[in-house]
């Protein structure tokens, strides 16, 4: 499968405002790409666009609106060049536990983080398959691979994001488009400088970014980093429940 490059066409990247979106986008452009950028803070955008101008094109979207999502492709394939790279990286945390569960925030999770980025992909999807080429990564996270406490929510979207894009591994592979699931531990982010404890092997935005472009250039379906934490982890998931439990119970304190 040929990965597509620069000269193919532009990349897009969802929550591109900040952390590793933001990190990914200006990588891209470092890379040679030029680059859509989509969030729901319009300044924002264009503040990080105006540090790249005719490399960054500021497409301000709101992810949960499907009709949104769609507009937004057209738009930004108006001037002649398709998307042909998507990194879907838009998403929001909210910390809960059994004892403060609020169906409104499990909610609001769904909607964002795997509502919004199906949204996305409904979106890029078509024209790349009908072109047969594409990249498409979507990130999601570590926790998705196995429970964790306080992030009951979280995890579930996390999860969720993974078995979608092994689904669509299997159309998308028939098409000619390529599709990874990004797996990031602990990066420092906005999102992440709300946890109130220590976080193992916890990296710079910047760093995360280029674990992301080098998984992507290389097509690997899962790019799970880094390796100090997300061996443990892809292990612990084949463990016995009674053993899984008892180790992330005194790995977490909880």
């Amino acid at each position: 499968m040929n990965i597509p490059g620069p000269q193919d066409g532009i990349a897009w990247v969802t929550g591109a405002s900040s952390g590793i979106g933001r990190a990914v986008a200006i990588a891209l452009v470092e890379a040679g790409w030029t680059v859509a950028i989509s969030a729901r803070g319009a300044e924002a955008l264009a503040a990080l666009a105006a540090r790249y101008p005719g490399k960054m094109i500021p497409a301000p979207l709101d992810i949960t609106d499907p009709d949104a999502a769609k507009a937004c492709i057209n738009t930004i394939e108006a001037a002649g060049r398709p998307v042909v790279r998507a990194i879907l990286n838009a998403g929001i945390y909210i910390r809960d536990t059994a004892p403060s569960f609020d169906a409104a925030n499990f909610k609001a999770q769904i909607d964002v983080n795997l509502l919004g980025t199906a949204n996305c992909l409904a979106a890029v999807m078509p024209g790349m398959i009908a072109a047969g080429r594409g990249q498409i990564g979507v990130v999601s996270s570590l926790t998705g691979l196995i429970g964790f406490p306080a992030a009951i929510s979280y995890c579930t979207t996390k999860a969720g994001q993974i078995a979608m894009c092994q689904s669509l591994k299997f159309d998308l592979d028939k098409a000619g488009v390529a599709i990874s699931v990004i797996l990031p531990g602990f990066v420092k982010t906005p999102a992440t400088d709300k946890n109130e404890f220590e976080m193992p092997y916890i990296m710079a935005a910047e760093d995360a970014a280029g674990e992301i472009l080098r998984g992507l250039a290389a097509n690997r379906f899962i790019i799970a980093f880094p390796g100090q934490l997300a061996w443990p982890l892809r292990i612990m998931r084949m463990l016995p429940a009674k053993a899984y439990f008892a180790i992330m119970s005194r790995i977490t304190k909880w």
